[in-house]
């Protein structure tokens, strides 16, 4: 940079550096609050790019993908456009936990979401690698280029994904780069711990792209899409679409062994590579090595789009040598004759401790400075998409001297990700699961738009189009709830032997169909034959419907337990508290509290490091200077 000459371009209200799922959610949702936007990207290439896996959604992903949408953000319109195949996981249980899941075209998921960047009034986006970042008087002032460009700004959100200080592993090769031979950024990590930021090193892994033509996917297990497509977006009612299959296939002893003898040559075993991979999803040979006892693992075949030959290998990330890799995948049934198009590598990056954010993601150190993504310590697109619309509202508000806009983890998935990683921390790259929502019976996928659109309508990002269309399906609701509630069924003969073919026990009395449905074998479509007054409702409604009778007294009791959670959350601490001064407080405690600095008791309760007996020293302490304050107001 020092024989680099600087010239200025120009003065936004925010800049978004990073144009991956998190920067594009960021950039257009402080675009559509009507702030000037600039996103800067190291590469146009790299806007929205898939470089881990072909797919949007899964087991608990999805419920932030429809979370999104409902708050006005793009991921789930755009998948909804480039899908290939669609899936719902998890159908055998409880709908608390079904996910939806859907294969992209990588390639056309990539240009649409570029194209919608492209066309956003307040919006531009350019292409540079960002190498300094400029504060003054503890406030962000603007970023400069690599090549010169400096640009003032109000507000900068960091989304730089696995790009800083990337560097690639190949078994005993490895050289300074970015995701799918992109080029990483190397300079700016140096100008944020000058501003006295703290990194660590995670790494993530993806697994070789194999041409499909030197596939034998007949010797595989093939494995179709849903008949019926549930779309990601709530503005999509309906979508019809040719689907594209995917495969199913194993490992073998075969190919446990050529793993086993390589251990050896992998980065990791040699100590070259130190840096903390995600648990939930590790490499094979990781796997192997957990799972000593199985003879085998599930491999996915999956096409990367319609325009490319390029197929997935889901659950075959490995940092093993290119020589190994081709000998490992060709041990596989199917895969006898593969040939490879890229490796399998893992990626080494920078990342920030995201105890250091507020629950605005705003860093707590300089002002109008926030994170979003993978530089938080999260992985997945899904995940980043949520931290990237979260940033990007939150910066818009702060300028605009609004409140800000906080989710907690009752409200929303995205609530219980930004809580666990600001509050918790993380050690490794954060997954969402469904297992991490204490209120998931009330946090459904199938429910994000009755909870959130209401929120993103006061933000101003929902359209009162679609605001409208969410009241009404929750008029539509309530109104067939209310109906179900006065039809009643009564046990003629005809009555009990239709009951009788649906395996359920006969009528003795008169019985509304709010109460007949609560029965686990009945469903709503299933009495149809007993409703002659039932009206033509939407497949989402009816399912609404469903499941509000079927999980009534689950959701009542869980309720019950918000309600108590929401008692600790409205328990507020100032920021001014100094922790070490309250005495009864363990020193570890003491220590978390005053880094964390958590906004309510309830969030206190969450940290790491602080007991049950410290929350109480909080709850005592927080009465004592209620009444002290209200002594002295009576005294004045």
């Amino acid at each position: 940079m020092k024989d680099t000459i600087e010239y200025y371009g120009g003065s936004y209200d925010v800049i978004v550096v990073g144009a991956g799922h998190s920067g594009c959610e960021a950039a257009l949702a402080s675009a559509r609050m009507g702030l000037k936007t600039l996103v800067l990207t190291i590469s146009l290439d790299s806007v929205a790019l898939m470089p881990c896996n072909p797919s949007i959604g899964g087991t608990g992903k999805g419920h932030l993908v429809r979370e999104i949408d409902a708050l006005g953000g793009e991921m789930g319109k755009v998948i909804d456009k480039a899908f290939i195949q669609s899936r719902m996981l998890n159908t055998s249980k409880g709908p608390a936990v079904h996910s939806l899941r859907a294969q992209a075209d990588k390639n056309k998921y990539q240009a649409t979401m570029k194209q919608i960047l492209e066309n956003e009034k307040n919006l531009q986006l350019k292409q540079g690698e960002v190498v300094d970042l400029k504060t003054k008087e503890g406030k962000v002032s603007g970023v400069s280029v690599k090549t010169g460009a400096v640009y003032d700004a109000k507000s900068i959100i960091l989304a730089t994904g696995t790009y800083l200080g990337g560097k690639i592993y190949i078994g005993e090769v490895n050289y300074e780069g970015g995701p799918n031979g992109l080029f990483p950024a190397k300079e700016l990590t140096g100008s944020l711990v000058n501003q006295g930021l703290n990194f660590r090193r995670f790494k993530t892994g993806t697994p070789a792209r194999i041409h499909i033509d030197s596939l034998d996917l007949d010797e595989m297990i093939i494995q179709p899409g849903d008949e019926e497509i549930v779309p990601f977006s709530f503005m999509n009612e309906q979508l019809e679409k040719e689907q594209v299959p995917c495969y199913l296939t194993y490992t073998n002893k075969q190919t446990h062994k050529i793993i086993l003898n390589n251990l050896d040559r992998s980065p990791m075993k040699a100590g070259v590579m130190e840096s903390t991979g995600p648990r939930y999803c590790p490499s094979i040979e990781a796997k192997i090595e957990r799972f000593s006892d199985k003879n085998r693992h599930q491999i996915f075949v999956e096409p990367e789009g319609l325009d490319t030959s390029e197929m997935y290998i889901q659950g075959m990330s490995t940092t093993l040598p290119a020589e190994v890799q081709l000998r490992m995948y060709r041990s596989i049934k199917g895969m006898e004759n593969a040939e490879i198009m890229r490796e399998a590598y893992a990626i080494e990056y920078d990342c920030i401790d995201p105890t250091e954010l507020k629950r605005t993601l705003e860093y707590k150190n300089i002002e109008n400075l926030y994170f979003a993504g993978q530089v938080n310590g999260s992985s997945g697109y899904e995940e980043a998409a949520a931290q990237g619309i979260i940033a990007g509202i939150n910066a818009s508000l702060k300028l605009k001297e609004k409140e800000p806009f906080i989710l907690d983890r009752s409200e929303a998935y995205i609530g219980v990700l930004v809580d666990d990683l600001v509050t918790k921390g993380t050690n490794e790259p954060y997954r969402m699961m469904t297992s991490r929502a204490e209120y998931r019976l009330t946090l459904r996928q199938d429910n994000a738009d009755l909870r959130l659109t209401e929120k993103g309508y006061k933000i101003g990002l929902v359209s009162e189009k679609r605001y409208e269309k969410m009241v009404n399906k929750r008029e539509q609701i309530n109104k067939e709830l209310n109906r179900l509630k006065e039809v009643k069924v009564t046990p003629t003969n005809e009555t009990n032997e239709f009951l009788d073919k649906l395996n359920s026990s006969p009528l003795k009395k008169p019985v509304t169909l709010f109460d007949l449905i609560k029965r686990p074998e009945l469903s709503y479509d299933a009495l149809i034959k007993l409703d002659n007054e039932r009206p033509e409702l939407a497949r989402e409604i009816r399912m609404q419907v469903e499941i509000q009778i079927k999980y009534k007294g689950y959701i009542k009791k869980q309720s019950k337990q918000i309600e108590q959670f929401k008692k600790l959350e409205g328990k507020k601490l100032s920021k001014d508290i100094d922790y070490s001064e309250i005495s009864g407080l363990r020193l570890e405690a003491r220590q978390k509290l005053n880094k964390i600095r958590p906004d309510s008791v309830g969030q206190a309760s969450r940290i790491s490091g602080v007991s049950p007996a410290d929350i109480n020293v909080l709850l005592v302490y927080l009465e004592q200077q209620r009444r002290l304050k209200k002594g002295s107001e009576k005294s004045e």
